[in-house]
């Protein structure tokens, strides 16, 4: 992702400390254990998690060492024989609005696509209109219902896919998806000063 203030890693087992952090504030009443996070990255080879960090640009193309960033977000799927189902992504409250989920979903997408599968599918709470919107974006389309599907409330699910990843569609929406996303952050990046 060249000239982005972000970059998008695999997640390794000594970000589970920082994954869960943001995990247990926003997911508060139902979140992964570490112990799940440890088996998706050492025990299922199925598991693609990804984590988001701040870049800071270098100066003058050099860049010294220091510390990795903190994480700001992540994200996950599963390789399910054709198809990537998107099991979780989070962003930081402080960072939230930022784009940064979006960052990760297109990142999921894009690695799911190099894996040759179909399409991918998710669940998302029935009223959370917010990420619900974000995916209709990226071309997922609401295809079922699964009643009473989280257990902290007993919410009902939108089961939501993406057309074939083989689809001009949808190939042509995220090219333009991903480039307005990648204009919008480093147009933020720029309006900050930030570095």
């Amino acid at each position: 992702m060249p000239d982005l203030p972000y970059v998008v890693q695999p997640m390794s087992v000594p970000d589970i400390d920082q994954v869960i952090e943001i995990e247990e504030v926003i997911f508060a009443a139902a979140p992964w254990s570490a112990r799940a996070y440890r088996f998706e990255l050492t025990s299922n080879p199925n598991s693609t998690m990804l984590v988001v960090r701040r870049w800071p640009r270098p100066a003058l193309g050099l860049l010294p060492w220091r510390p990795r960033p903190p994480i700001l977000g992540y994200g996950g799927f599963w390789h399910l024989v054709d198809e990537a189902h998107i099991a979780t992504i989070g962003v930081r409250p402080a960072d939230q609005g930022k784009g940064l989920g979006e960052l990760l979903l297109v990142s999921m997408l894009e690695k799911a696509r190099d894996l040759d599968v179909q399409r991918a599918t998710l669940e998302v709470r029935v009223s959370n209109l917010k990420a619900q919107a974000l995916y209709a974006k990226y071309g997922f389309e609401k295809v079922s219902l699964r009643r009473r599907y989280y257990a902290d409330n007993d919410e009902d699910a939108f089961i939501m896919a993406t057309p074939s990843f083989r689809s001009p569609r949808f190939e042509v929406n995220l090219a333009q998806q991903r480039a307005a996303l990648y204009q919008r952050l480093r147009e933020a990046e720029d309006e900050t000063g930030a570095e």
